[in-house]
């Protein structure tokens, strides 16, 4: 009884059934969490599955395969074994290839007769192989990186490709078979004038390499198999990226031994040597991505020690958390034995959740129980020797000689969870369309529901669900082996699920609930998939020698707080400014960002010019004002949003750019709609460094599969959108109103900038059109993520930014080559032209007025904002970072410089031409707040949308005169002294035009 008090997560809250409760108590206890943390069901599992499974025909899914553990399944259970044939293909015999391929045959990296594949497109190449014994395969390539020898731009991302087999896709994993290129960073590290570590710079190692077909995610630890009837198969490979191969294998599947049978076959002795090899994880010997980075830690037994500068001494953290990403170290062995290996780990970045590794030594996993190897949580520094759930340490038999330890992060173990996860949500999201459809979108609680008998589908739909989320709440505390934020969540999702159920009549009405179920699910996918570790030292011990110890003891820990707290005074960590022997840059992004331009600076900027910059990191942008009020400004401030510098301007603080003779030709290199927020009174304050736009994202799967094309006007999207919503999908249209102001051929000011404009007839026209979609075209009004919706499928259209393409790159690959871009939707015009103007926000960087070197600042900005600069500081952001810090820097030039692909490069550019943002003069600040405010009256409040205009028109429109007042450009009777005129920007730019492929 007590038991079962002390866990009310179990609790039902059906007060006014007291009598039931007590004669249901048995069945309830059984559902509570036992003492070892593992949920008991009050129901058969199995009868459960057979039922979900019955539910899932019913929902329309949102891919067209299963996953691969689904469809090993199925071919184990049809009784396919493994096949027992070794096939070898030349990557030069294509039986078939897309038109303009581009492939060649020839040699290359020292090999002779190979497939030369340069692919700046969606193309794809078809291979035949015979097969003679029937069964499950494996298939691995050979392959070598491509090196551009026209472009000086390192592409770091890898090749990955989608595999059908004959003609489909045998499971969803296939859309995305990765092939990585491994890199070393260039060593020994160099240091600067602070004694601070200096990041270094990776470096390719070209060569040929074998590959297993293997998931781009790390979902799985083992290579894919691939099951092959007898006969002839046909194997497309398509791909966005450029690739070298020599051959494609077909094998029998690898199966690892447990530890058991492999200690069994090593031989009994033990090494003659005592010495424990120690390996510095900083010093990797190579490493698939770019991104996984030395870090720095300020632990009293990390090495080598700090000592309050910035060193790098160890490896990792939240820069190694993906899965596939894999680490290699080398080290030598003096004498033949029996080793065990420890580790000196960090994992407390996610409370109480496991993460997990794939070990390799020499290039093979050694046994089964290395393939995903446990890290457990902890908040400090451990020492984790690698040993069996027994605590008997694994011993590993290496020979004399240089050898090789890998560890790939891998969540394969949480992969069924992830599953059933993305499962339970599929099924939650046809309840909300059901219930939707159902009530109109309207909660009428004036009327009377009798749904369990009228509409007895909703409850036991939400009841299977419930039930559904139990059994994984308990697979996924199996996985973890405690419970963490991740199952209370799951928890949380139950209770609400079973309070929707007391009362069935108002499941109506809880459309939200089922909403914030959603939400608190997905929230819990992507952790699922992160695997952070840091390491700071790899011991080899040899078997019956002791490791070293690894954890920190009282004394240390205390010593180690005081001395870091006494460098926590170091003024190298201080913003400067005022000192007239350099130039002082405030940078508002972040440390990784800063280090990178310091070391730029002092490469190229000051040998070049004599002058020299010292960059600090602003950790907050409203800083500035206090900076700016106290006199203490630096010369330069970068980064900085974009009301900012005409904020600055308008208070006296920023200087004019304008002034300077080579201005124009600075400008030039930006679009002019981005310039328009910088300007104020006739001058401009500052500069675009970065620059986002929205794009229109289509999955080209979907949409072939509905029968629709890429929309090119408004009028396009309102046509596709019935067979969209018919079909259970939607059409993202994020709260965007300048995008619709701009197309429709209005503006947010009139001519002299002192009222604003919105009350034209185009302003009106602009702003119906904008609120019809959601109100009349039903478009969801609020999306929690457009990511994992338009990943997922239920929303395969609609307007993303510069994030969305990073992320859809990164973090989906399995869509590689099945989404693409298009320029935004937009409005014909007279000459037929489609109107496509849209802004998106900008950072920028701007001279302070007070500035002692405002001809050196001015210097600097001019080599800072060159095409040079930039493309070489987005290079290295990249080479340094990965594709996630893809610089979308505001110089044209250099944006197109970047490794993009043709067909997005395109897309980025013919946007850019219709780049447009909103000028700012005093009291602009109210425009976007009375606009929103204007929208929500109208879309939910039901206000009609003229008179709701006029009221933010109203609203706007005061509080423009009183600033003017406020700034004398009107005097007390109303008399206007002057005017802003902004520039009005009417035709799009045609310095686009010549960067396009």
């Amino acid at each position: 009884m007590l038991h079962y008090i002390s866990h009310r997560t179990c609790r039902r809250r059906n007060n006014y059934r007291i009598l039931s409760s007590m004669l249901l108590f048995t069945v309830l206890l059984s559902g509570c969490t036992g003492p070892d943390s593992t949920p008991a069901l009050s129901f058969s599992a199995d009868v459960i599955r057979t039922d979900w499974e019955q539910e899932l025909t019913k929902v329309k899914r949102q891919t067209f395969e299963p996953y691969y553990m689904q469809r090993l399944s199925e071919w184990k259970a049809s009784g396919a074994g493994n096949g027992s044939e070794t096939i070898e293909i030349p990557a030069a015999d294509v039986a078939r290839s897309s038109k303009g391929a581009g492939y060649s045959i020839g040699s290359y990296g020292g090999r002779d007769d190979v497939l030369i594949w340069n692919n700046e497109s969606s193309h794809w190449l078809e291979y035949e192989i015979q097969v003679d014994s029937p069964g499950l395969y494996e298939l691995s390539m050979t392959y070598h990186s491509f090196q551009n020898s026209d472009t000086e731009t390192q592409n770091y991302r890898p090749s990955v490709m989608a595999v059908q087999l004959n003609g489909e896709f045998p499971f969803r994993e296939a859309r995305a078979v990765s092939f990585p290129k491994r890199f070393r960073d260039q060593l020994p590290l160099k240091q600067d004038q602070y004694g601070d570590d200096i990041r270094p710079r990776p470096e390719e190692i070209t060569g040929w390499m074998e590959m297993p077909f293997q998931d781009s995610e790390g979902a799985y630890t083992d290579p894919l198999l691939w099951y092959l009837e007898q006969g002839t198969h046909k194997i497309r490979l398509q791909s966005f990226d450029s690739i070298v191969m020599d051959s494609i294998q077909l094998k029998p599947p690898t199966e690892l031994e447990s530890y058991e049978q492999v200690r069994n076959a090593y031989p009994s002795n033990n090494s003659g040597s005592t010495e424990v090899i120690t390996i510095e994880a900083e010093l990797m010997d190579s490493k698939n991505d770019v991104s996984l980075q030395m870090a720095v830690d300020h632990d009293s037994l990390v090495t080598p020690k700090s000592k309050g500068k910035q060193i790098f001494n160890a490896v990792g953290g939240t820069r190694w958390e993906q899965g596939g990403e894999e680490i290699t170290w080398s080290f030598d062995v003096p004498a033949s034995g029996l080793y065990n290996i420890a580790v000196r780990a960090l994992q407390g970045y996610q409370s109480n959740k496991r993460v997990f590794r794939t070990i390799s030594v020499d290039g093979k996993v050694p046994f089964q129980e290395l393939s995903a190897y446990p890290f457990a949580y902890s908040s400090a520094w451990q020492g984790v020797e690698l040993a069996g759930p027994d605590g008997q340490p694994y011993e590993i038999y290496l020979e004399s000689g240089k050898h090789t330890i890998s560890m790939t992060a891998t969540y394969a173990p949480f992969n069924p969870v992830l599953k059933d996860l993305q499962e339970a949500l599929d099924v939650l999201n046809q309840l909300s369309r059901d219930l939707h459809a159902l009530t109109g979108g309207e909660e009428d609680t004036n009327r009377t529901w009798d749904i369990e008998n009228q509409f007895p589908e909703f409850p036991k739909r939400i009841s299977l669900v419930s039930k559904h989320l139990q059994i994984m709440e308990g697979d996924l505390i199996a996985v973890n082996g405690k419970e963490d934020n991740h199952s209370q969540s799951i928890r949380a999702s139950i209770r609400d699920l079973e309070d929707m159920l007391e009362f069935p009549n108002d499941i109506p009405y809880k459309r939200d609930r089922v909403a914030a179920v959603q939400q608190k699910l997905s929230s819990i996918q992507q952790p699922l998939t992160q695997a952070p570790l840091m390491l700071d030292k790899m011991y080899v011990v040899p078997v019956g020698s002791k490791a070293p110890r690894m954890t920190a003891n009282f004394w240390e820990r205390s010593t180690n707080g005081a001395e870091q707290f006494a460098l926590s005074f170091d003024p190298r960590d201080q913003l400067t400014a005022g000192d007239e022997k350099v130039v002082n840059v405030w940078m508002n992004y972040g440390r990784d960002y800063v280090n990178v331009m310091q070391d730029l600076a002092d490469q190229y900027f000051t040998p070049e010019t004599g002058i020299p910059v010292r960059v600090d990191l602003l950790p907050q942008e409203d800083l500035l004002v206090m900076a700016n009020a106290a006199g203490k400004v630096p010369d330069i401030a970068i980064g900085l949003t974009e009301g900012r510098p005409v904020e600055m301007a308008i208070r006296g603080a920023a200087l004019d750019l304008s002034q300077y003779p080579d201005f124009d030709q600075v400008a030039s290199q930006f679009a002019p709609g981005a310039l328009l927020p910088y300007y104020y009174d006739g001058e401009y304050y500052a500069l675009p460094e970065t620059q986002k736009f929205n794009v229109l994202f289509y999955r080209k799967d979907i949409l072939a599969e509905l029968g629709l094309s890429v929309p090119d006007t408004w009028d396009d999207v309102m046509e596709m959108l019935p067979t969209l919503q018919q079909n259970g999908y939607d059409f993202n249209i994020p709260q965007d109103y300048l995008t619709f102001i701009y197309q429709n051929g209005a503006e947010f000011y009139n001519k002299d900038g002192m009222t604003t404009a919105l009350d034209s007839p185009e302003g009106f026209k602009a702003f119906k059109q904008y609120t019809d979609f959601y109100s009349l075209y039903g478009v969801e009004k609020q999306v929690p993520s457009f990511y994992q919706h338009f990943r997922d499928g239920r929303m395969p259209i609609g307007l993303g930014d510069f994030n969305m393409f990073l992320q859809l790159s990164v973090a989906a690959p399995e869509l590689s080559g099945w989404w693409g871009i298009a320029p935004l939707p937009g409005i014909e015009q007279e000459d037929g032209t489609i109107a496509r103007w849209s802004g998106g926000g900008q950072q920028a960087a701007m001279i302070f007025k007070k500035s002692k070197n405002q001809d050196e600042a001015w210097k600097f900005m001019q080599w800072w904002m060159s095409a040079a600069t930039q493309e070489r500081f987005g290079s290295d952001l990249e080479g340094f970072y990965g594709i996630t810090f893809r610089w979308n820097t505001a110089n044209i030039e250099a944006f197109s410089r970047l490794p993009w692909q043709t067909e997005e490069l395109n897309v980025f550019l013919e946007q850019w031409r219709w780049y447009k943002d909103m000028a700012h003069i005093p009291g602009s600040y109210l425009v976007p707040r009375e606009l929103n405010n204007a929208w929500n009256r109208t879309v939910l409040d039901g206000q009609n949308y003229r008179s709701s205009l006029e009221e933010a028109v109203l609203n706007i429109n005061r509080e423009f005169r009183r600033k003017a007042i406020e700034f004398d450009y009107i005097d007390e009777d109303g008399k206007v002294l002057r005017t802003y005129s902004p520039p009005i920007i009417d035709t799009p730019w045609e310095g686009a035009d010549k960067y396009a492929k």
